[in-house]
């Protein structure tokens, strides 16, 4: 969760109950780099006495982050669980199991995932097309990915992509997922570091306010439909494959912008998933929780017995 996964984030999430995830790559930016990862991982302690994780992102960007930096930090800090994703994480998931860490692997195919388990990941996060931010170049949405996941795999896997509501808890426990694994929806809480002016856009969203970019570059995204991402896309149709061309409408500083000064919906490319437009308040994290795993346990306790 670019530019909001910091470690009060993290905590609050872990706090009401889930697993808070730090983002390294948001976080170990220079001037600072991996010192600002240690950091945050020491505020979270302070935050929190809840389990709590860090994500690294294996994506090609402008400037490459030290990888092994952050991994170093994150083995020297004792952090218990990581969440990689991107390209092949072997490196990374021995790294990380050698000093005990348990590792989650996200990933947009049952292949891919079948390859991580091979590897050593302890647990898979499925991310389904319907997902914010990469969801690979498949185009499979949750409901087949689940269904494939539960028919192949040998480790735990949770659903990630496209969910922000109990029913859709209840229907992933259903698939054989442990749970589930949320983004678009925590950037519509109160303790996300995002300003109002973005938050009420998320309130207004629809489903459909989505589009993809970088699909030309094979690194596609899914983000906001606003007039900087059709912009993008239109630049790519002229140009396929020509980062350059459109290197200055996606600079990472626009979309830090528009969540932490701003609030200009429109002056950035940034990421969300298809369950943007299930949002409909502005809950606490502990709220939402509550309400969803509420929602869930009346489906599978009152609802779904009446079916049998």
């Amino acid at each position: 969760m670019h530019y909001v996964g910091y470690a009060e984030m993290a905590a609050a999430v872990s706090n009401a109950g889930g697993l808070g995830i730090i983002t390294a790559l948001t976080v170990a930016q220079p001037p600072k780099g991996k010192e600002a990862l240690r950091e945050e991982i020491r505020k979270c302690r302070q935050l929190t006495d809840k389990p709590f994780g860090v994500n690294i992102t294996l994506l090609p960007v402008g400037v490459p982050p030290d990888f092994d930096g952050i991994v170093q930090v994150m083995i020297e800090e004792k952090v218990k669980v990581v969440e990689t994703a991107g390209r092949n994480p072997e490196k990374v998931i021995k790294q990380c199991k050698d000093a005990g860490m348990f590792v989650i692997h996200k990933c947009v195919a049952v292949r891919h995932a079948l390859t991580a388990q091979k590897m050593g990941a302890d647990m898979i996060s499925m991310d389904g097309f319907d997902c914010g931010g990469h969801p690979g170049e498949e185009d499979v949405g949750n409901w087949v990915l689940l269904a494939q996941a539960a028919q192949e795999l040998t480790i735990p896997f949770v659903a990630s992509g496209g969910t922000a509501t109990g029913t859709q808890l209840a229907a992933a426990l259903a698939m054989g997922a442990e749970g589930i694994n949320m983004g678009t929806r925590f950037m519509a809480t109160k303790e996300a570091p995002i300003v109002q002016p973005m938050k009420d856009v998320m309130v207004k969203a629809k489903v459909t306010d989505t589009t993809h970019v970088f699909r030309s570059l094979k690194n596609t995204e899914r983000v906001y439909k606003n007039k900087t991402a059709m912009e993008v896309r239109q630049i790519e149709a002229e140009k396929p494959g020509d980062f350059f061309a459109i290197a200055n409408l996606v600079k990472g500083e626009n979309y830090r912008k528009s969540f932490q000064e701003t609030g200009d919906a429109e002056s950035s490319v940034w990421s969300c998933g298809q369950s943007i437009g299930l949002i409909k308040d502005i809950p606490t994290c502990q709220e939402l929780l509550d309400r969803m795993v509420g929602e869930a346990e009346d489906i599978i306790r009152n609802k779904l017995q009446s079916k049998l």
